[in-house]
């Protein structure tokens, strides 16, 4: 599985090639929860792009740079760029549907 954790040292640079997937989350929020195994189900079987997780808790600058006001939030980055995202709750499906208009 090629899930990663973020953090404002690594960020630019693990998003900035390919398809990448950004998980923003934090431990108390129950939402977030029902989305980590969506999340890491698209990791273990898209294995040609890159999916990360990160804490807005511990990123307050990232968090804000992407103007996160719910989470989960999942962004769709392209060569480093947003291109799409979603906010709350989503099935695979729809996640997975989003991914491939960038692939």
């Amino acid at each position: 599985m090629n899930l990663l954790s973020l953090n404002d040292d690594n960020f630019n640079k693990s998003v900035q090639s390919g398809v990448s997937i950004v998980d923003f989350w934090a431990i108390w929020c129950g939402p977030c929860r029902l989305m980590t195994p969506v999340v890491e189900d698209i990791a273990k079987e898209m294995t040609d792009i890159n999916v990360y997780k990160l804490n807005v808790d511990d990123h307050p600058e990232l968090t804000a740079k992407f103007n996160i006001m719910s989470i989960p939030t999942v962004i769709i980055f392209k060569d480093g760029v947003e291109v799409d995202q979603t906010v709350g709750v989503v099935s695979k499906s729809v996640l997975v549907k989003k991914i491939k208009n960038y692939i």
